[in-house]
């Protein structure tokens, strides 16, 4: 790791002409990330007198990932919310010349000190705070759904669609991926595809942000059940806001094996804070559209991953596991949403 320190403090070097002495250390991979790969590091510097230290993220991309997506939307999505209520970390540098790390990447602050496993969340000392975790779970989801897109700068920065055309531009995306991706049939997800394609969802009345991976897992929580930091906003879009609330209680994260969506709650509940943070009205119709969408869009992140591993492009086993593990899961939800699964 010594030689990314090296190549790291040159970068920071490079982007802070007033410092000195500028170093890297403790840099340590993050294993687990879907399409980047994350290291974190401290960076010390000195200016003038004055010696500062911070902990920080790199998101590098990838050579191969579970999904292909812009790096740049990501930061802005970060930047964007930073002075907002929705807790995110600093976003610091995004850079896109390879000669630096060898591949695109881009920088922000830590937030250390807090877990993040949605196994974890199941055990002491968070187990017992399960209530407050999905209130704020869910709140902060209205919260970014009740967003001006907007007002945030979002609207050129991120890919303009038509509330009509929201739900199909999303299908047809992840479609996509498992036409070019799929290594074997996909009958369940087929048809689902077919259905959603034949009853297409009433659209939003505006365009909303959408953070596209909203899920116990890729938050930040502390042992007295406040969330400290929504992370992983590397398929920001914008779009139908339902199509977050469908996303975090999908069956795939029932991670206690019971009925509590994201392993905190029951489903009803959680649409129920959802609503009353957003001012939305989740339309039942629609809902059902967008949950078992989500099953689809799942499905095809597990094959894209798989589809990685199998060509050689990234050995790292997550995407060997998820894509047997959780396709059949999401196979099985994608049933269960249709009225199929006996």
């Amino acid at each position: 790791m010594q030689e990314l320190a090296d190549r790291i403090a040159a970068y920071a070097a490079h982007r802070m002409p007033s410092a000195s002495d500028v170093s890297a250390s403790h840099v340590d991979r993050i294993h687990g990330g879907a399409s980047r790969e994350t290291y974190r590091f401290r960076l010390r510097w000195r200016e003038g007198a004055r010696e500062t230290e911070r902990r920080l993220i790199l998101r590098r991309d990838p050579p191969g990932s579970l999904i292909e997506t812009d790096r740049a939307a990501e930061f802005a999505a970060y930047q964007a919310f930073h002075p907002t209520a929705v807790p995110v970390p600093e976003a610091l540098w995004l850079e896109s010349d390879s000669r630096w790390l060898d591949h695109p990447f881009f920088v922000m602050e830590e937030l250390a000190g807090f877990e993040a496993s949605p196994q974890a969340i199941l055990s002491a000392p968070y187990a017992q705070h399960h209530e407050r975790l999905a209130r704020e779970k869910w709140t902060i989801l209205g919260a970014i759904a009740s967003a001006d897109p907007e007002k945030l700068g979002l609207t050129d920065k991120l890919p303009k669609v038509e509330p009509k055309d929201a739900w199909r531009r999303e299908l047809e995306h992840w479609t996509k991926v498992i036409d070019e991706d799929s290594l074997a049939p996909q009958p369940i997800i087929r048809a689902a595809i077919r259905k959603l394609r034949r009853e297409p969802p009433p659209p939003p009345r505006r365009i909303h942000v959408v953070h596209g991976d909203y899920r116990t897992g890729n938050f930040l929580y502390d042992a007295e059940g406040a969330i400290r930091g929504i992370l992983d906003w590397e398929m920001a879009h914008l779009g139908d806001p339902l199509e977050d609330l469908a996303w975090s209680i999908n069956r795939v994260w029932c991670w206690g094996r019971d009925e509590r969506v994201g392993g905190l709650t029951s489903k009803e509940n959680a649409i129920r804070i959802w609503e009353q943070a957003s001012g939305l009205r989740a339309d039942p119709a629609a809902l059902h559209w967008w949950e078992l969408f989500s099953s689809v869009k799942g499905l095809a992140i597990w094959i894209s991953g798989g589809h990685e591993y199998q060509e050689g492009t990234n050995k790292d086993p997550v995407l060997a596991f998820s894509s047997v593990w959780l396709s059949n899961a999401q196979d099985r939800a994608a049933l269960e949403t249709m009225g199929k699964l006996v």
